[in-house]
């Protein structure tokens, strides 16, 4: 189904009939996706006394208790209240669902004994397009991504510039396939994130952050509509399944 839709002063088609997840899904397995230090997630059936919730236990339902965390188990999409005293729900700050958005593929570079994502790369990767979404791929791109145990591996992150350059650029949705956009142990600092929200001013209380995302080698670089789908929990962060649909 070939769906022609407006968007701002643009009519643009899209291609609905192949939607592109780029979200990991979460399992009860110690190969779940992992970071920040905690077990992998559970789920389990409930339990009152020798009743157990789960059909093959004899009884009539399947009833799991699911125990995650939205930051560490997998694909999340979060908001400003991530970083903020005061509380701000991402199931308020997300409004809009479907966006214009670019896919860039960014080789990491070396800094000391970090590898960086920098400014200069998102302006060569972006030059002078206009997008209200950027999902960033990071090289090498192998499916251990969907598996992958980030506690204590210093994954590469975004530079404060290159996030006060998004900003510049008016990129309101951010996506990567990388932990956390900041250093894994960087002392509470989260110049990214700050950048990213602005927090020295005006907060910018409607943009997001997704990480932990997969972006498959078949899906090229180059424009795409977003459809960023997120579990509504009233919370700073919420497991999510971003969309893509190719614009025809």
């Amino acid at each position: 189904m070939i769906a022609t839709i407006q968007y701002n002063s643009r009519k643009l088609k899209i291609d609905l009939t192949q939607p592109l997840d780029l979200s990991i899904p979460l399992r009860a397995s110690a190969t779940n996706v992992n970071a920040w230090y905690l077990d992998a997630p559970k789920i389990e059936p409930v339990q009152d006394g020798n009743w157990v919730a789960s059909v093959k236990d004899g009884a009539c339902i399947n009833f799991n208790t699911i125990t995650f965390n939205p930051h560490a188990h997998g694909t999340h999409t979060e908001c400003v209240g991530h970083i903020t005293e005061d509380f701000h729900s991402v199931n308020k700050s997300l409004k809009q669902y479907f966006h214009l958005a670019e896919v860039v593929t960014v080789a990491p570079e070396k800094l000391g004994e970090d590898f960086v994502i920098s400014k200069q790369q998102l302006q060569f990767a972006l030059g002078n397009k206009k997008r209200d979404a950027l999902v960033i791929r990071t090289l090498p791109n192998t499916k251990d991504k969907l598996e992958r145990q980030y506690s204590n591996t210093n994954p590469t992150y975004l530079l404060e510039a290159a996030a006060e350059y998004l900003v510049q650029k008016d990129i309101q949705h951010l996506l990567i396939d990388l932990p956390s956009i900041d250093k894994e142990k960087d002392a509470c600092q989260l110049l990214a994130h700050n950048a990213f929200w602005n927090t020295k001013a005006n907060l910018r209380t409607e943009a997001t952050i997704t990480e932990f995302i997969y972006v498959p080698n078949t899906v090229a670089d180059g424009m795409y509509m977003l459809n960023l789908q997120i579990a509504p929990f009233e919370n700073d962060a919420t497991p999510s399944k971003p969309i893509l649909y190719k614009v025809l």
